[in-house]
């Protein structure tokens, strides 16, 4: 039986952020530079990352705005790509002991989860405290807006040239993300492949072409996502809804 009295406090998880932070500290120092390099200035660029802390959404976001896309695109865009926070919200709440009962404070917890912290949580065999996941946050939030200054400040001082090398750092990143799970599983390799298609479809073929950056993004991944969830379910998951 689970304790009702989390165990973990603010710096145990300030401790745990600490690798977290680090990472983020050197990716969005690659969306900083991908961010000055698209036309944002240096303080739109941290304004950015201080109230998203999401890095797929945050490039997409940034492509939107440099196309002179509409609030729509954005909108739906940032609903497309950061759908799972919601779940992971839910999630998460159903580890929260009653020291984060008031829904202000898990509104407001949730609003710096990113895959990582909540890796991070979940993992934990007892409730958890409020206290833990402000610590957790902690670093990583630092990071992540401490990475996109630095990004911003030395992309807008760089050579074009060196500018756009080390803005393939982000691109990287989401490379060294998708290729583990491409490799386990072939539902992930077959939606990758298959997103991968259709954004190609709309960018040679000249009807598609003129398709704006925003709905681009949308009618390729929901698509795909569609696509492969019907051809390749996950394995076993009929037989857990029928064991419920």
């Amino acid at each position: 039986m689970k304790s009702t009295v989390s165990p973990y406090r603010y710096w145990n998880g300030f401790c745990e952020g600490i690798p977290i932070g680090l990472g983020y500290l050197s990716v969005s120092f690659g969306f900083g530079i991908s961010a000055v390099g698209q036309g944002l200035r240096a303080l739109e660029a941290v304004l950015i990352s201080m109230t998203n802390l999401t890095s797929a959404g945050q490039v997409a976001g940034v492509a939107v705005i440099a196309a002179g896309g509409t609030v729509l695109e954005m909108i739906l865009t940032q609903l497309v790509i950061n759908l799972r926070y919601a779940l992971m919200g839910i999630s998460m709440t159903q580890r929260l002991d009653a020291r984060a009962k008031p829904q202000w404070m898990r509104m407001l917890l949730c609003c710096s989860l990113t895959d990582e912290i909540y890796a991070a949580a979940v993992t934990k065999p007892d409730t958890i405290g409020p206290g833990y996941l402000w610590g957790l946050m902690t670093v990583p939030y630092i990071g992540w807006t401490a990475g996109t200054l630095l990004g911003a400040a030395v992309g807008a001082i760089l050579p074009p040239r060196l500018e756009s090398a080390l803005g393939i750092m982000l691109y990287a990143m989401f490379l060294a993300i998708i290729v583990p799970p491409m490799r386990r599983e072939r539902g992930v390799l077959f939606a990758v492949a298959l997103g991968a298609g259709f954004r190609c479809v709309m960018t040679y073929v000249p009807a598609l072409s003129r398709v704006s950056e925003g709905f681009a993004i949308i009618l390729c991944a929901i698509p795909a996502a569609l696509i492969a969830a019907v051809v390749c379910p996950v394995p076993g998951e009929e037989g857990s809804h029928d064991s419920n």
